[in-house]
C-alpha cells in the first residue's frame, strides 16, 4: 500500500462523510417540515447525523479539513 493510493482513499472517505452529513441534514429539514421530528425516522436521521459531526469534528481537530 503506498502512500498516494492511502490520501486518495481518505479524500473518497472524507467526501462520502461530507455529503451524507448533507443529505442526512436535508432529510431531516424535509421531516422537521413536515411536523414529523418524534418519528423513528427523524431519530434514526439525528443518530447518523450525530456520528457524521463527530467524524467531522475529530478531522478538524486533527487539522485534516479546514473550519467552515
Amino acid at each position: 500500500m503506498n502512500q498516494e493510493s492511502r490520501i486518495d482513499r481518505f479524500e473518497k472517505m472524507l467526501t462520502a462523510v461530507q455529503e451524507n452529513y448533507d443529505r442526512t441534514d436535508g432529510k431531516m429539514k424535509q421531516l422537521k417540515a413536515e411536523g414529523k421530528e418524534k418519528s423513528a425516522t427523524y431519530r434514526q436521521l439525528m443518530g447518523s447525523k450525530m456520528q457524521y459531526q463527530n467524524m467531522l469534528s475529530m478531522y478538524r481537530l486533527y487539522g485534516l479539513i479546514e473550519e467552515k
